[in-house]
């Protein structure tokens, strides 16, 4: 290892020393040409005093040269990557050496003519420039011949004419790891068609996608538009799935911003690609200064959502992150994870247990006395809820209720509860426990007026456990088929970051009592995610991947709503996120019917669903599978 290092650095020093010579000899030869050139090229007619002061200049002119150039770091560059930082550089350079050849002349009082001072100086610019750039000229022309006789290379087109694409093109012609040929460019600006970017053709527009392909025997697809919208991402990378080339995607804007647009950086498209619907955009000063600082609780914390929001909390510098959840393995996992990344820096306890347990959660908000709770403690899978309906209230409602008194016990000042849009007309008793956990918290708001009670909803969330993509990538894995429950199913799907951003946005925004909903943007056919999905694996469906319908399960609908018809709408400071107007309630008997659903959850008799539907007005349970378990009993 220091034997490499060691001969890494000589390497590196060898190089550099050359480099010098070069500039001294150019500047020798330049500065005698001058001489040459001002005489006609005739050298014997040069006068003796010419000849005698370009001899007594020039080894000032070296020395002088050479110390100016070190000064500026013209040895310390990596010249096979030059670029205008380097150009700025010497030009820098040469700016000093005018005053340094200046002083140097009438110090020495030389007697030269003009001519020769502005010819050589040009000269050694132009020659001392070209001796760093060749290497950079040289090499691009030698990686392209060689990738040019390439048998085994990628016949890429880059689509996005701008910075990033630009960025993206270089790297990929310079670079030796990549065994690729650019061969054509789209881009949809009209004024771009027909011109050239680093030499790489830019050939039309989306619409052209499919025939470029064929033309120029495209087998991989990059979609260099960072900025571009949801919806303009979605159509582009739609016409390209087609072509069943390979794609991939720069990141975001963010990264375009820090520089960071790479072949590194570059990753395959995945089905988030093809939601048609941009980010949401959350003003992360705000929420990082509103836990900065704080003990926050999150329950549930080894879970999609908890964890994300683990890790989000805890780079925002909380003066403690508490994790609870029952789940053992899940809770080490997260763990690890922040050990890892923040060490002794971060003050955190993982704790294991029920939110059903109100000793053990009481325990733990007296002991912490956290300053802000995100309950994401649930049960969430609604056809074992269906199957399960006690477990549902017991750990969803009763569950979220116990959690939320003692946290107004302890002071809590912020609880946000996490939410879904199965709890808007319910037709399963999973979004029905949800609902009646919304109504939990917005009653505990009116109760303590000392903590802000807050709920927020939000659709599916992608590559959460066990959601559909997840299910989806392992029956493509095993050759299919790909089960969809209907063909004309919807759905409102966002990443799991989103959901996080919008549940920490929520915390700041929150005032008491609201339900907090995002502006998901259009619904997603689940049949078009897995035939979109398939596609995106090199597989063509319903040929190489059977695609097969079961019939929606118990308790699930067509389509999800995010909000109810008497909640109203109101907008708040982020655009993509509203809130659902609080709905009348007798708190009173919510609380009678509260400890009704702990007692009747402790007993199979079939009765809960029941109960639960004479409390949440719109949810109409499905019963027959009760009569029919009281029929086999009896």
């Amino acid at each position: 290892m220091n034997k490499r290092k060691k001969g890494a650095g000589l390497k590196w020093i060898h190089r550099a020393l050359l480099l010098l010579l070069a500039d001294a000899i150019t500047i020798a030869f330049v500065y005698y040409a001058a001489l040459v050139l001002r005489f006609d090229f005739r050298p014997w007619l040069i006068p003796d005093r010419y000849l005698q002061g370009y001899l007594w200049a020039m080894p000032y002119w070296i020395i002088v040269t050479l110390v100016v150039f070190y000064w500026c770091r013209l040895y310390h560059s990596i010249w096979r990557l030059a670029s205008m930082a380097e150009l700025q550089s010497i030009i820098t350079a040469y700016i000093i050496l005018i005053f340094a050849y200046v002083g140097g002349a009438l110090f020495m009082g030389l007697h030269m003519p003009a001519s020769w001072y502005l010819m050589g100086y040009i000269m050694s610019f132009c020659l001392t420039t070209g001796i760093r750039f060749s290497y950079r000229v040289i090499r691009f022309y030698t990686n392209r011949s060689e990738m040019e006789h390439s048998r085994s290379q990628d016949r890429v087109m880059v689509i996005g004419a701008g910075r990033a694409g630009q960025t993206l093109i270089k790297e990929l012609i310079n670079s030796k790891y990549t065994d690729v040929k650019v061969c054509c460019i789209i881009d949809d600006n009209p004024n771009k068609k027909g011109r050239m970017l680093e030499g790489i053709p830019i050939v039309g527009d989306r619409y052209d996608i499919v025939d470029m392909v064929k033309r120029y025997n495209i087998n991989r697809i990059i979609y260099a538009i960072p900025a571009s919208t949801g919806k303009n991402r979605k159509d582009i990378l739609n016409l390209c799935k087609d072509t069943g080339c390979w794609m991939q995607t720069v990141p975001g804007i963010y990264q375009l911003v820090n520089g960071e647009v790479s072949v590194s950086t570059l990753r395959d498209v995945e089905i988030t690609d093809l939601l048609g619907r941009a980010q949401v955009k959350v003003n992360n000063e705000e929420i990082l200064h509103s836990i900065r600082g704080k003990t926050v609780l999150v329950t549930g914390g080894g879970g999609s959502i908890g964890s994300e929001l683990c890790r989000q909390i805890a780079g925002a510098q909380p003066r403690r992150l508490v994790i609870f959840d029952i789940y053992e393995n899940n809770a080490y996992d997260i763990q690890q994870e922040l050990i890892r990344k923040y060490g002794d820096t971060l003050k955190l306890d993982v704790l294991i247990g029920s939110v059903r347990n109100m000793n053990r959660i009481s325990w733990i908000m007296r002991k912490y006395r956290p300053d802000m709770v995100f309950h994401a403690a649930a049960h969430k899978h609604v056809p074992l809820m269906e199957d399960s309906p006690n477990e549902a209230i017991k750990n969803n409602v009763i569950g979220t209720y116990k959690t939320a008194k003692a946290a107004a016990v302890a002071g809590v000042k912020k609880f946000v509860l996490i939410s879904s849009d199965k709890a808007v007309n319910p037709t399963n008793i999973m979004g029905a426990s949800k609902r009646l956990c919304e109504m939990v918290v917005q009653m505990m708001n009116r109760k303590c007026p000392d903590t802000d009670f807050v709920a927020v909803r939000f659709g599916n969330v992608l590559g959460s456990n066990g959601s559909v993509i997840p299910l989806f990538k392992k029956q493509i894995a095993a050759g299919g088929p790909v089960t969809v429950t209907d063909k004309n199913i919807i759905r409102y799907f966002m990443t799991i970051p989103e959901a996080v951003s919008l549940v920490l946005q929520a915390s700041y925004y929150a005032k008491g009592g609201e339900i907090f909903i995002l502006d998901m943007g259009d619904p997603v056919r689940i049949d078009d995610m897995a035939r979109n999905l398939i596609r995106l694996s090199g597989y063509e469906p319903d040929v190489d991947i059977k695609i097969e319908y079961t019939g929606l399960r118990p308790g699930e609908k067509l389509y999800e709503e995010l909000l109810m018809d008497e909640e109203g709408m109101q907008a708040t400071e982020n655009e993509l996120i509203h809130i659902g107007k609080p709905i009348e309630m007798d708190d009173e008997k919510f609380e009678r019917q509260l400890e009704e659903l702990d007692e009747e959850s402790r007993h199979e008799d079939g009765r809960i669903k029941e109960i639960v539907a004479g409390i949440v007005e719109n949810y109409k349970p499905d019963l027959r599978d009760r009569d029919k378990n009281d029929n086999s009993e009896s």
